[in-house]
């Protein structure tokens, strides 16, 4: 058994540090070696109740204004703290969830902050208080902050999602409870020391360590105001079942398979190439991966020969190594959901291009998957509706725009679209009628605040800017005044 991961000289971290080496634990694997490094304490109810009364305590103090506290000030030093550990976060992701450093610098890390840069501008440009319509002085509209919020965080994006969620909750005034994934773990405390010295006090943030019994306790608690998850949708089901019977309103970023429009006028080399990248990085552990890509019939046998090379550049090596390669997935649970899917699609007839099932070449131990691209996926298969949730990206190929709609439409998910072509009014078109919550086109990238979010089995709700400000606040109308 390894030892228990020292706890950081942190107030706001539970369990107290009396209790952090005693009761259940759950065990930290390395994803590169599979070894096992160390464990971390899982929070009981009687953690998660301390952490909701101390949170529901501040609350209170801070609606009766007992307590004079700037929350964009405290976000202004919280992202000074970050960029000064900017390494030390990137050494953490890359250990805990397999992300290799130089992604993890510049995009887990690098992300994370242009997220709480883009919050505090927007919290410091819409404020919380203003007459509706302008110039009606009788009539104001007040954005509230909802009280406690459960803030439950996801491995693949760990930084990343905890300042969506930490920076948004804190901009609109709540008090916040985070519970982050058991395999993100030492990022977290990390960000928990970068919250106590912003100038967090005990109350208004807390970090609560454990695997899903945590977060379902967590999630369920009647002094709860407010729950945003990040994760699957079977966990983000049970979350909403929960919130239901307490009617707490709740954010839910959950799964996708987002489908990859390629029309016959499109740049084939350029979308190929950038449909590769959105499907395989981070290992193609991320919700909005571009992991269907359907193609018109005319360039189809074009696309995926142009496919099959593109992904065959692709190399899988140690995450604590500099360049541009890939890491290994997160655990083995993982690694064997990638190895189900690759050899599901195989037996349905998925014709296999490159890749397939095993690890990639070079290695013997670790969670590093083969990159794989299939041919010829149907809705009659798995993989073209369930998450592989690693680097493999299907082909499927249409004819005409109203079926290329109704193929990338045929999901449960809804989360997002990406379409390439050189019609301009085709894009508009097409984007228009996807039963997703965000669309790309040609690689664009989102703009800064854009709010972040889906529909159906993907959830509901937004993040990031002012739109994931306002989902931690409630709406007063106040008249004649």
């Amino acid at each position: 058994m390894p030892a228990r991961l020292p706890r950081p000289n942190c107030a706001l971290i539970h369990p107290a540090a009396a209790d952090w080496a005693a009761g259940p634990g759950f065990t930290l694997v390395d994803p590169a070696t599979e070894a096992e490094v160390a464990e971390i304490p899982v929070c009981g109810t009687a953690d998660v109740d301390s952490a909701v009364a101390k949170a529901k305590a501040f609350s209170r103090q801070l609606a009766l204004g007992a307590v004079q506290l700037d929350p964009l000030e405290i976000l202004e030093r919280l992202i000074a703290e970050i960029e000064a550990r900017q390494a030390a976060f990137a050494e953490a992701v890359a250990r805990e969830m397999g992300a290799p450093l130089d992604f993890a610098t510049d995009k887990q890390v690098g992300t994370a902050l242009a997220h709480l840069h883009t919050i505090l501008k927007a919290a410091r440009e819409n404020p919380s208080e203003q007459a509706t319509p302008p110039g009606q002085e009788s009539h104001f509209v007040r954005h509230e902050p909802l009280g406690v919020a459960a803030l439950i965080t996801p491995w693949n994006w760990p930084l990343n999602q905890v300042a969506l969620k930490v920076g948004a909750a804190l901009a609109a005034g709540c008090t916040m409870i985070l519970k982050p994934s058991e395999y993100a773990t030492r990022s977290a405390l990390l960000f928990a020391e970068c919250m106590e010295a912003a100038g967090a006090p005990e109350g208004l943030f807390a970090l609560l360590s454990g695997d899903g019994r945590t977060g379902a306790a967590l999630a369920a608690h009647p002094g709860v105001d407010v729950i945003s998850f990040t994760g699957s949708t079977s966990v983000g089901r049970a979350i909403a079942a929960a919130a239901g019977a307490n009617l707490t309103p709740c954010l839910l970023e959950l799964g996708g398979k987002s489908a990859n429009i390629l029309f016959a006028d499109c740049d084939v080399d350029t979308a190929v190439t950038q449909g590769l990248a959105h499907c395989f990085r981070n290992a193609g552990q991320s919700c909005n991966a571009a992991s269907r890509m359907l193609v018109a019939r005319e360039i189809y046998a074009e696309v995926c020969a142009r496919a099959t090379t593109e992904a065959e550049t692709y190399r899988f090596d140690s995450p604590l190594k500099p360049g541009g390669h890939q890491g290994p997935l997160v655990n083995h649970a993982q690694f064997d959901h990638v190895q189900a899917a690759i050899r599901k699609a195989q037996s349905q007839g998925a014709r296999l291009l490159t890749g397939g099932p095993g690890r990639a070449d070079g290695h013997n131990k670790g969670f590093y998957p083969r990159p794989t691209v299939f041919a010829d996926v149907t809705p009659e298969m798995a993989l073209f509706h369930e998450e592989a949730f690693g680097p493999v990206l299907s082909l499927t190929p249409f004819d005409g725009e109203e079926d290329a709609i109704a193929l990338a439409n045929e999901s449960a998910y809804g989360l997002a679209g990406y379409i390439q072509t050189g019609s301009r009014e085709t894009a508009m078109r097409v984007a228009r009628q996807l039963e997703v919550g965000m669309v790309q086109i040609n690689g664009q990238s989102r703009v800064e605040g854009a709010p972040f979010g889906g529909r159906k089995a993907s959830g509901y709700g937004r993040e990031a800017g002012l739109w994931g400000i306002r989902a931690f606040q409630t709406v007063k109308s106040i008249s004649g005044v």
